[in-house]
């Protein structure tokens, strides 16, 4: 990637509790940021962060930020 290039923005929202779910997806909620209900944090859009949005897409929703 270029240096002229602009890397996109994700939002991710979550939207479920963590509570009852595997270790796995509640470290993902953690490692993207997200403490509670409703919390939304703000990532470039990485091949990285979309991976971990998608594992646990169950308690999150992602919009594409202009």
């Amino acid at each position: 990637m270029s240096k002229t290039e602009q890397i996109g923005k994700i939002k991710v929202t979550q939207l479920r509790s963590g509570v009852g779910q595997l270790p796995a997806a509640r470290a993902t909620l953690r490692a993207l940021g997200l403490k509670r209900i409703g919390h939304q944090v703000i990532k470039d859009d990485r091949p990285e962060i979309r991976g971990m949005a998608k594992a646990i897409q169950h308690l999150v929703s992602v919009e594409e930020v202009k």
